[in-house]
């Protein structure tokens, strides 16, 4: 099949229906392979680490290396995307990415699969951005909503199913591997995808006048990397003058990317939605939302298997109820968001709240000796908490900005959101691993717990200063 060379105005009307189709395949792909790899090492992490002899900050790293990498680059993979073409852009991404989980899959040390996650998460953030605009570029404006109505549930059925897949081929343990084949399974998943992509995705030219901040995106890694460097070793290797240092080199480096942000040409974040009262509420809730529940989700799956002495794969399956409430509300909130507006975040929140508080109380009682189907209920009751926000948090904070900023907010939102997951992983496991310094697995859990339920509870005051509605349809 030959590549096409279409403008923006032309491509739709160029292209076949089976080829937009199957376009739409390739970018969903691409999409799952971002999703899988995010959330495999939520259930991998302690046995790479036991491998590695990585200890408890190789825990903390594997998680927080690629999302760190992901959201400080995912607004800039956007506009190189606009700067050079987004087919050359995604083309790029997707193979290094591929590349990439090889290196991981390889990894030899702590240090060589943290910089291979590193690098992972940065052509992911080359990757990602692009798929909505190639999708835009090639389906007709009436049937480009059933194009991305595909995102959902692909996207939930991933969410679900890669812990899993990641837990069976841990315990598998096919031709010796072990759990290096959760990443050199993206051979065979990354090398059609590139295929594909080359045979597939049309041709466009990109605009070379396209601004790109990689100063403010400098600033930015500077910040993530100090907060996080200083979290990670201070909660493994005691609170020295090291971790506070660099936590103090972080915090300088985020003031410096603020000021980057009031007076440069093209910034990451237009200065103009941070003096939007609901915009910047919404997007401080959704950081201390999206870090609190990442955070959760990791201390959960050390707790299954270091605390109840879970395989991986018996600890997937028990995170299973989480990400399946998370698919089930989020589809059932997409109708609602409309309708409720800011009231259905604070329902979120409230149905987290109730659901950690349920399962504080479980391993308050009952310790290291808490039953499998005790905890079924209340994990599956955070997991409709999360899904409630997950959509809708960013669908109301956007609800009263200028549809011209539109565009810049999601790209924003995204890679925050990203930068949450890092920082709330890194965060809950220090609480998590500097209680486990001088107590057991329960109480560490039980403090890692109580920080989540403050979390859920401070975030409902955050709620009110939210614009009341949602986003039109037209613009989310």
């Amino acid at each position: 099949m030959s590549t096409l060379t279409l403008s923006p105005a032309t491509a739709a009307e160029a292209v076949s229906p089976n080829r937009r189709w199957a376009i739409l395949a390739v970018i969903l792909i691409a999409d799952v392979l971002d999703l899988l790899d995010a959330t495999i090492t939520n259930i991998a992490a302690p046995t790479i680490s036991k491998d590695l002899n990585g200890g408890a900050a190789l825990i903390q790293w594997l998680g927080a290396a690629y999302a760190l990498a992901l959201g400080v680059l995912l607004v800039v993979g956007g506009r190189l995307g606009d700067k050079f073409g987004r087919r050359r852009v995604f083309l790029v991404g997707l193979t290094g990415f591929t590349v990439a989980s090889i290196a991981c899959g390889l990894s030899f040390s702590p240090a060589s699969i943290i910089v291979a996650r590193l690098v992972q998460g940065a052509f992911g953030a080359l990757l990602i951005p692009q798929g909505f605009g190639i999708l835009g570029a090639v389906f007709p404006r009436d049937q480009i909503g059933k194009a991305f109505s595909a995102f959902g549930p692909t996207l939930g059925i991933s969410a679900v199913g890669g812990p899993i897949l990641a837990g069976f081929l841990i315990d598998a343990d096919l031709f010796g591997a072990g759990w290096r084949s959760m990443f050199l399974i993206n051979i065979l998943l990354g090398g059609f995808a590139i295929v594909a992509a080359v045979k597939l995705l049309p041709k466009d030219t990109g605009d070379s006048t396209t601004a790109v901040d990689g100063i403010g995106s400098g600033l930015l890694a500077g910040t993530m990397l100090g907060l996080l460097y200083g979290l990670i070793e201070g909660s493994s290797n005691g609170w020295t003058l090291v971790p506070f240092a660099s936590l103090a080199a972080g915090l300088v480096f985020f003031g410096l990317f603020c000021h980057r942000q009031r007076t440069a040409a093209s910034p990451l974040i237009q200065p103009s939605l941070l003096k939007n009262r609901g915009f910047t509420s919404g997007l401080i809730l959704g950081i201390v939302f999206f870090a609190a529940n990442a955070g959760l989700l990791f201390v959960l799956s050390l707790f299954l298997q270091n605390g109840l002495g879970y395989s991986p794969m018996r600890a997937a399956l028990g995170l299973a109820p989480v990400a399946a409430g998370i698919v089930v509300a989020s589809i059932a909130c997409y109708q609602l968001v409309g309708k409720l507006g800011r009231n259905l975040v604070l329902i979120g929140l409230l149905i987290t709240l109730i659901g950690t508080g349920w399962l504080l109380a479980l391993v308050h009682a009952y310790g290291t000796d808490l039953g499998t189907w005790s905890m079924l209920t209340p994990i599956l009751i955070i997991g409709l908490g999360m899904g409630t926000c997950f959509g809708t948090i960013y669908d109301v904070t956007i609800g009263d900005i200028d549809p011209k900023e539109a565009g810049s907010a999601s790209g924003s939102l995204s890679a925050v959101q990203q930068l949450a997951n890092a920082i709330g992983a890194a965060v809950v496991t220090t609480v998590y691993f500097k209680t486990l310094a001088s107590d057991d697995e329960a109480h560490a859990m039980t403090y890692s717990l109580i920080v989540v339920a403050c979390v859920a509870l401070l975030s409902t005051g955050l709620v009110w200063l939210m614009p009341r509605n949602a986003q039109p349809d037209d613009h989310h």
